[in-house]
């Protein structure tokens, strides 16, 4: 019997499809799915010369894999990885290399590197983007792990990723150790920020300027034909225009509960971010938004009591429109400079050394976030004078906020003096107007904290640490 060329365990839409992706490019792919039924199923329906999974135990998967063996496993994040793992090993022999390409936590990707290392099983945290869709069709590709492990998988993984503007294969070696799920953590943090912009554009539309859901994908359709031209604003176009099948011309988003649900990866970018004292308020921002959104009830019983401003003194909506743009635009960069910000900090600290170049690039295509602005950010990196430590000390990004600066205030003003939460897009702009400042009010807050609590200060005209008696 022959051997096939890779393993894949876990047979849920994402693994199906990167399975049929793989076997579609001519590897011999084998799959296995704890429960024997779906496996059958998924064979009968999709295997093929290249596709096979008849097998009924593990040990038999991973006899039938040519040595040294690569067994991706795309299952749930958590302890279903580590119970997958437990029971592999078993049948395992040393320089095997399993890859988790699900969503886990880059955290526990190093925990399962240094307890499998001792072992003599190599272990790769892969991040994979693009949904079930691009699972099948090329998604974004982010591996992490060792340089020789990443060149024995780069003829798959280069096969079955998506292309970049390019042409180039969505992947690159991110870095050794956890990097690869650290950066897909990251990409995700990015996308909530982003989707919550745009959620924010949509809900001053139809606020502001009483608009139908038809008419703000009119609005988004123009701007998804410029610079905002994105994934995300293309599948827009369709969530708006979606008629509701239970109501009579009307547009299914309106009957959708406003209560948003949430994986938990934007979550850990805070966390990560606070941990590491990075600052990414916008990717915190979208987080709090969903959160503020799970409590339906109590929005109900509060909106009532408080009165609400009443738009007036509004620009005309073709005024506002080019406004709007380039707030989204300056808003969203924001956003990227925040996330790439904490994986700059991250690989310097865990000796990662991840191109952020490359990153941009690979984004370009088959993720989530894919937009025209990634390779704007790509070709800024690769023209990024050398020692340069962040997004917005780039000359061409520079100059894309002195083109958008003016109408980012504006029509943020706009939205706030009428009463519309706007948290992602303020705290953008917040974030681009503090990080740009050399004189922050920090000096007073030190006063307050050495005043209460003796915890010193350092001044401006002299070296050394100092203490003052503040009162007799």
């Amino acid at each position: 019997m022959k051997q096939a060329q890779i393993g894949l365990i876990g047979l849920a839409v994402m693994g199906a499809n990167l399975a049929r992706n793989i076997a579609s490019k001519g590897f011999d792919i084998v799959v296995y799915n704890r429960t024997a039924e779906k496996t059958q199923a998924f064979i009968k329906e999709y295997g093929n010369e290249h596709l096979s999974g008849e097998l009924q135990d593990l040990a038999t998967f991973v006899a039938s894999i040519e040595s040294p063996r690569k067994i991706i496993i795309m299952v749930q994040a958590g302890k279903p990885v580590d119970a997958v793992i437990e029971d592999l090993l078993p049948y395992l022999e040393k320089d095997d290399c399993i890859i988790d390409c699900g969503n886990s936590y880059y955290r526990d990707t190093i925990r399962r590197e240094t307890y499998l290392a001792p072992k003599g099983i190599r272990f790769m945290g892969c991040g994979v983007s693009g949904g079930e869709e691009w699972a099948l069709n090329g998604p974004s590709i982010m591996p992490g792990g060792s340089v020789a492990d990443y060149v024995k998988l780069s003829p798959i993984f280069s096969a079955i990723a998506a292309r970049d503007f390019n042409g180039s294969a969505c992947v690159t070696h991110i870095g050794v150790g956890a990097s690869g799920h650290f950066v897909k953590m990251v990409h995700n943090g990015i996308e909530y920020a982003v989707m919550q912009i745009m959620a924010e554009a949509y809900d001053t539309l139809r606020k502001l300027y009483n608009l139908s859901a038809p008419e703000i994908a009119d609005i988004f359709e123009t701007y998804s034909q410029g610079k905002l031209g994105s994934y995300l604003f293309d599948i827009s176009l369709k969530v708006l225009r979606k008629e509701d099948e239970f109501q009579d011309g009307g547009s299914l988003v309106d009957y959708i509960l406003d209560r948003a649900g949430q994986k938990g990866t934007g979550k850990w970018t805070a966390i990560d971010a606070l941990e590491r004292n990075v600052c990414v308020p916008t990717i915190a921002e979208a987080v709090f938004a969903r959160n503020i959104s799970a409590s339906k009830k109590l929005r109900g019983e509060l909106a009532p009591t408080f009165t609400k401003v009443s738009a007036k003194n509004l620009p005309p909506l073709s005024e506002f429109i080019p406004l709007l743009e380039n707030g989204l635009y300056a808003s969203i960069l924001s956003a990227y400079a925040q996330g790439y910000d904490l994986i700059i900090q991250a690989s310097t600290t865990e000796w990662w050394d991840v191109n952020l170049a490359e990153i941009s690039r690979i984004w370009e295509g088959g993720c989530i976030i894919r937009a025209e602005i990634l390779s704007f950010l790509h070709q800024a990196f690769l023209d990024a004078p050398a020692g340069v430590s962040h997004l917005f000390a780039i000359p061409e990004v520079m100059n894309a906020f002195q083109t958008t600066i003016s109408d980012w205030h504006k029509v943020t003003s706009i939205i706030i003096e009428h009463g519309i939460a706007v948290p992602t897009i303020t705290s953008s702009l917040s974030y681009f107007e503090s990080i740009t400042d050399d004189k922050h009010p920090a000096n007073y807050l030190q006063g307050l904290r050495d005043f209460f609590g003796a915890h010193t200060y350092e001044r401006t005209d002299r070296e050394g640490t100092f203490h003052t008696q503040w009162s007799e």
